[in-house]
């Protein structure tokens, strides 16, 4: 926006009543039908003239929610209004402000310059200017208009200072906002405390904002709720559900807000009794379970290894969306239930719900976990000829996965070859992946030195490579990657597990002996080995991806996965034949996916193991997976 605010010409200072209860039928109007009756009736009786009746009609037109909202109607009726009071512009700069319209904010900046020609701003025309500045990112506006502010003595108003901070932080000028701040620090504005905090989170001042929150000297709903959302969006899930349980202890009960901020946390720890709390909790409280809240418990519910109670949430949302929809279809398809997702997607057309890209990829996962690849084909053709969706990076991964897994790897690397966009990462570790496990070697070369070319300092490309020649026991192209790994500091991710106990998360690593209950860990795990050896179970070493000749040692790294760690802490820490839900941050390995198998039927245990891809549900010495993963 090139306008720039100028000084105003003529002021009429005037202080205008709210609109309110002189006008009963507008108190009745519930459609713009009626509204626009109602304001024919008025300019008939001139009725119209009053100042009061104008702008409540404008007022009911310009900030209805849809689909009564109107602005363009609002705009032809306040061009007619001669001359139109204080609120009345305030009305109309803040529906442009606040409106889902790109250029509306633009708008909103307009009229306030043309407002200053006819009458004086008051302190809640401000807020709305502002709203428009931040959105529109009118940097150089904001400041002029925070002149504004100062000269109309406005600068301590509390509702005027926060949004003048929001339009700071939003402008990424987080400097000015915190200037301000401290040259107020008023104990009684949560709202600028708030802003503040928000503010923090957004340039990632994560230990910032905590401090800050700390040291707020009230806190509403809105301010739990704010840092909640923050820690959760940017991958801090564990520091999400401390605060979560810090603000129950405070007293302050969490509201609908609250609960879609924590699910995403909560499915992403796999913290299922946590979840179920907190659906329990919205029940209880009269929570509305609609679309949005019920495709977080769904999502929820399968990310946590119950995609049953996420079928039974899903059925009770009485208006599904394509969230909706997608939440379902991806949960059955995390699930290995490819028969069930592909089944659902055929209830989602029927029931009138348009696919999203989303919903495709959910789908094509599904297959592809499946190896129904036949499906996987007509489903990734339908997306493209008969809904006319574009393939996205997203979709080719997905098809290369399908490919790949089931050992047709010449097609999957043709795919990527013909495909119209640039292959990323993504796609070229599923090709990798599937190059080890089938073994090709040549290609797998290809891939791997495309992959260090592109993410040079990414550590899953060089263990995948090393992996691969593992397998072969190329132990001299092993070391040859391990070095260069070496030499660029290249570090492994490493493998973590963790498990959900009486609300408390206990996460392992490997190897790891740092959990109080270490002994009885390590003595449970010697027991697990006997009884392992007992039924002629033999340890996979092949998995050992070390040149380590002794097969005892090879056994015993196999002994310390961060999986069967956790099971380990599972059997000490439950009820005979109680479930174990655990959540592990790498792909299981063939070793632990065996014994996992046996260790089920040994403990008559159901286990459920959520690895990086997908769930693997074990259960008297089977997996859900049926050894396709």
């Amino acid at each position: 926006m090139n306008s720039t605010i100028q000084k105003p010409i003529t002021i009429t200072t005037t202080t205008s009543p709210h609109p309110s209860t002189f006008f009963p039928e507008l108190k009745k109007c519930k459609t713009i039908r009626d509204l626009k009756q109602i304001h024919a009736n008025f300019i008939k009786t001139r009725r119209i003239q009053d100042p009061l009746a104008s702008a409540q009609i404008l007022s009911f037109t310009a900030l209805s929610n849809p689909p009564h909202k109107n602005l363009l109607y609002a705009r032809q009726l306040f061009d007619q209004m001669h001359p139109p009071n204080c609120f009345s512009w305030n009305t109309l700069i803040r529906a442009l402000s606040e409106s889902e319209n790109a250029d509306d904010p633009f708008e909103a900046l307009i009229l306030f310059c043309q407002m200053l020609n006819y009458i004086e701003p008051n302190r809640f025309t401000f807020p709305s200017v502002l709203k428009a500045c931040a959105r529109a990112k009118g940097v150089k506006e904001g400041k002029q208009i925070h002149g504004l502010v100062v000269k109309y003595g406005l600068a301590n108003d509390g509702f005027v200072l926060s949004n003048l901070v929001r339009m700071y932080v939003m402008c990424g000028l987080m400097n000015n906002a915190c200037i301000l701040f401290n040259a107020s620090i008023p104990d009684d504005n949560v709202v600028l405390w708030n802003v503040m905090v928000d503010g923090l989170i957004r340039i990632g001042e994560f230990e910032a904002a905590r401090n800050l929150f700390d040291k707020m000297p009230q806190r509403s709903v809105v301010s739990w709720n704010s840092i909640i959302s923050g820690y959760a969006q940017n991958g801090l899930f564990k520091e999400a559900l401390g605060l979560f349980r810090e603000m129950q202890m405070g007293g302050v009960c969490p509201n609908y807000v609250t609960l879609v901020s924590i699910l995403p946390a909560i499915s992403r720890l796999g913290a299922l009794e946590l979840g179920k709390w907190v659906h329990l909790y919205a029940e209880k409280n009269k929570i509305v379970i609609d679309d949005v809240l019920g495709s977080a418990l769904i999502d929820m519910y399968s990310k946590c290894g119950s995609i049953e109670k996420a079928l039974q949430v899903f059925e009770n949302v009485p208006r599904k969306n394509v969230i909706t929809w997608n939440a379902i279809i991806g949960g059955l398809a995390m699930h290995g239930q490819a028969r069930d997702s592909i089944d659902h997607f055929s209830k989602m057309e029927k029931s009138g719900v348009a696919p999203s890209d989303v919903t495709y990829i959910g789908l094509l996962s599904a297959c592809s976990h499946a190896g129904l690849v036949h499906e996987g084909r007509s489903i990734f053709n339908h997306m493209v000829t008969k809904i006319g969706l574009k393939p996205t990076i997203e979709h080719y991964s997905c098809m290369v996965d399908l490919f790949g897994r089931a050992g047709l790897l010449q097609e999957a690397e043709d795919l990527i070859l013909q495909m119209p966009i640039k292959p990323d990462d993504v796609i070229l570790k599923a090709l990798l992946g599937a190059c080890k496990l089938h073994k090709n070697i040549e290609m797998g070369k290809r891939v791997g030195k495309l992959l260090m070319q592109m993410i040079p300092h990414d550590s899953g490309s060089y263990v995948a490579l090393s992996n691969m020649y593992a397998s072969i026991q190329n132990w001299d192209a092993v070391s040859e990657v391990r070095l260069m790994m070496k030499e660029m500091d290249v570090r492994k991710d490493p493998g973590c597990s963790w498990i959900e106990l009486d609300g408390a998360i206990h996460e392992f690593f490997v190897e790891d002996e740092s959990h109080p209950k270490a002994k009885e860990i390590h003595m449970m795990l010697e027991e697990i080995s006997s009884q392992l050896r007992y039924v002629g179970y033999r340890p996979d070493t092949s998995q050992v991806f070390l040149n380590v000749d002794d097969h005892k040692d090879k056994v015993s790294v196999l002994h310390y996965h961060s999986e069967k760690i956790a099971i380990a802490f599972g059997l000490i820490s439950t009820r005979p034949k109680m479930p174990l839900r655990i959540v592990k941050n790498l792909r299981i390995c063939n070793d632990c996916h065996s014994s996992i198998k046996l260790i089920s039927k040994i403990y008559e245990r159901e286990i459920t193991v959520r690895d990086r891809k997908r769930f693997h549900r074990f259960k008297n010495g089977s997996c859900s997976c049926m050894d396709y993963w």
